[in-house]
């Protein structure tokens, strides 16, 4: 995916540096979901571990902006399901699930979206205002 480069105001280098946190948000989202169904490779292993994005706050060019700060497993318990058959079965006949919601992670997506698209108007207005002022500058 291409960098985004924006220029201009600080409202849009703020925005800018939000789309970028929100875009990491939802690839992680993305790779949650593609393995809310995976198990392990090994009987009795662990299966894939949700993660969770965390959000600093950082300076863009002398204003405050976002960024994702890094990327922390979810250390809730995973889901168990008997099925002694399963490769992936413990000694008792368990397999581990992932620890995944696919119901969380559609709503976490909806709002990165959400919050993508809001950083996204704040800089089309920004602009917009911007070329409003040049345009009465030049009467």
């Amino acid at each position: 995916m291409a960098e985004l480069k924006v220029t201009g105001n600080p409202a849009q280098l703020i925005a800018a540096s939000a789309l970028r946190a929100q875009q990491a948000r939802m690839r992680i989202i993305a790779e949650n979901m593609a393995n809310a169904n995976s198990t392990s490779k090994t009987a009795g292993g662990d299966p894939y571990r949700r993660q969770v994005p965390v959000f600093t706050p950082s300076k863009v060019q002398g204003w405050q902006g976002v960024r994702l700060d890094k990327v922390e497993p979810d250390q809730s318990a995973f889901k168990t399901e008997y099925e002694p058959g399963h490769p992936s079965a413990d000694a008792q006949g368990y397999v581990k699930l992932p620890n995944v919601d696919s119901l969380v992670e559609a709503l976490d997506m909806r709002e990165a979206q959400r919050a993508y698209e809001a950083n996204l108007n704040v800089i089309e207005t920004a602009r917009a205002m911007e070329m409003r002022t040049l345009d009465l500058l030049k009467k």
